[in-house]
């Protein structure tokens, strides 16, 4: 077996940290970087002194603020959440419902953002979150305008299920994204969690290409799709003008 990298190693480290492990002791993170406790302390040790990882008063391991302010400049992150919020916060006004801002990461959508309504459903969504691209509304209005050696590629591969009414079906799929370029909103009823719908429109950068998705998710048994569209379209388009889309261009 190839012996790996230092930069591979000091990676692992860093993804020993998720959403369901955002907090970690040493052995932790040995255990889960796949490294000895020698070379996970010392990576570790620095990574704390170079302000990416935290250790607290018991010894446990947080994710830095350090790897924050790196973030931050990256162009899909913080400055277009700062760019979105003003729709998305007009779409919220709109729905009093959650609301959603993401892009695509390989097969995965990413959350950016996400305004959570007073009472709206349940959703298992947080910035940061991932999850496949044909199983939400954002991943839906994303991938449909994907190009087609991606979406096919992404098509014939194994579709993960999570609730009975998940998009399994490649050529189901298929007619989906179809349906998405032709209406221009995706519409994502009960894949995640059997109680949610979400309606998702695309958002356009400067020049046309779609850069993220925005949509509004609210219950099933309430949801009325010829309401929610034209506001979600309304939220995507002011975020594409934002961002330099001149309508025509596409």
């Amino acid at each position: 077996m190839t012996p790996r990298s230092a930069p591979d190693r000091l990676l692992s480290v860093l993804a020993a940290f998720d959403h369901e492990h955002p907090a970690l002791s040493l052995t932790d993170i040995s255990r889960r970087a796949g490294l000895t406790l020698t070379t996970a302390h010392r990576l570790v040790a620095a990574l704390t002194g170079w302000g990416a990882l935290e250790r607290d008063p018991e010894g446990v391991y947080h994710v830095g603020l350090r790897l924050w302010e790196i973030a931050a400049l990256a162009p899909r992150g913080l400055a277009l959440r700062q760019i979105a919020l003003p729709f998305l916060e007009d779409l919220y006004e709109a729905t009093h419902e959650n609301v959603q801002l993401a892009v695509r990461d390989g097969t995965e959508v990413v959350y950016i953002e996400w305004l959570s309504g007073r009472s709206a459903v349940g959703v298992h969504i947080r910035v940061g979150a991932r999850w496949p691209l044909h199983a939400t509304g954002v991943g839906l209005a994303l991938l449909a305008h994907e190009a087609p050696g991606f979406q096919e590629d992404y098509c014939a591969g194994p579709l993960a299920s999570f609730t009975p009414y998940t998009l399994t079906d490649s050529a189901r799929l298929r007619r989906e994204l179809a349906e998405v370029r032709r209406t221009g909103v995706a519409v994502s009823s009960r894949q995640v969690t059997d109680d949610a719908l979400s309606v998702a429109a695309p958002v356009r950068g400067a020049g046309g290409p779609v850069v993220a998705a925005v949509s509004v998710v609210v219950p099933h048994l309430d949801a009325q799709v010829p309401v929610l569209a034209p506001a979600v379209r309304i939220a995507a388009r002011g975020i594409s003008r934002a961002l330099g889309w001149q309508p025509g261009l596409t």
